[in-house]
C-alpha cells in the first residue's frame, strides 16, 4: 500500500503551504492578519492532545489514499485506510500496531513477499501484528510527527488571503486561501474556542485533495485485539 508515513505527511504538508500571509481581518480574529491567524492555528493544532483526521491524501507514487483515523500524542490510534477498493482497519495500542485488511489489501501489500498466497490465506479476517519499526505504517499513528510538517518550511507560508466567515460541519470558521502554481490551497480555522485547523483542501490540480480535522482532545482508546484473532506477520513470514 506504499509508504503510509509519507502519505499522511503529504496530506499535512498541504497545510504548510496554506498556512500564512495576507492582511484582511475577520471579526473573530480582529486586528490579526491571515499570517497571524494561520500561525495561531498551527500552534493550537500541534498542542492538541488528540484529533480525528479524515480525507484523501496523495502518496509518493501519485495515488490517493483515503484515511479515517483518530490519533493522539501518545501514538494511540484507530481507524481505517482505503485505496483502489482495498481496505484495512488499523489500531495502535500498547506500543503495538495491528492491521485487519481485506484480501485485496493483503495481496497488494504482500505481492513481493515469497509465499504470499499462503500467508494471505492465514491472515484475512484477523488482526495482524505489524513488525516493530515498520516505517511504512508507524508514522500514521504519530500525531506529533505528522504535524511537524506544518512548520517545515515557513517561507512557503506567505501570501494567504482571509476570505471571511464560513463553517465546517457546523463549526464556525474563517477561510484562508492561497493560489500558487495553478493550484488553490484553502485552510479553514475554527473561529470559536481554540483556533484549531478544521479542514484543508487543494484544488486546481489533476487530483483534488481534502482533509478534515475534528474531535480535538477526545480520548483515543483502541481496544487490544483478542489474542485468538491475532497473528504475528513476522512469524508467519519466517515459516
Amino acid at each position: 500500500m506504499g509508504r503510509l508515513a509519507a502519505v499522511a505527511a503529504t496530506g499535512v504538508c498541504a497545510l504548510s503551504l496554506a498556512a500564512c500571509g495576507g492582511s484582511d481581518d475577520d471579526e473573530a480574529f480582529a486586528g490579526k492578519s491571515a499570517d497571524e491567524v494561520a500561525d495561531q492555528a498551527v500552534k493550537a493544532t500541534r498542542q492538541a492532545d488528540s484529533m480525528h483526521v479524515k480525507g484523501r491524501v496523495r502518496q509518493e507514487g501519485g495515488g490517493l489514499l483515503a484515511v479515517d483515523v483518530a490519533v493522539d500524542r501518545d501514538k494511540n490510534c484507530e481507524g481505517t485506510l482505503e485505496q483502489q477498493g482495498a481496505t484495512a482497519q488499523v489500531r495502535h495500542t500498547g506500543a503495538t500496531l495491528y492491521l485487519k485488511g481485506d484480501e485485496k489489501y493483503w495481496r497488494t501489500s504482500l505481492k513481493q513477499q515469497a509465499g504470499a498466497d499462503k500467508i494471505v490465506s492465514k491472515i484475512v479476517g484477523k488482526w495482524v501484528k505489524v513488525p516493530a519499526g515498520d516505517e511504512q505504517l508507524s508514522g500514521l499513528c504519530d500525531k506529533q510527527g505528522l504535524l511537524a510538517a506544518l512548520d517545515e518550511d515557513k517561507s512557503e507560508r506567505k501570501g494567504m488571503s482571509n476570505k471571511g466567515s464560513t463553517s465546517v460541519d457546523g463549526t464556525p470558521a474563517v477561510k484562508l486561501t492561497k493560489k500558487s502554481d495553478g493550484k488553490t490551497w484553502t485552510l479553514y480555522v475554527a473561529s470559536e474556542g481554540k483556533p484549531y485547523i478544521l479542514k484543508a483542501t487543494t484544488t486546481g490540480g489533476s487530483q483534488p485533495e481534502s482533509t478534515t480535522f475534528s474531535d480535538y482532545n477526545k480520548p483515543v482508546k483502541p481496544e487490544q485485539p483478542p489474542a485468538g484473532n491475532t497473528v504475528d506477520l513476522k512469524e508467519l513470514a519466517a515459516q
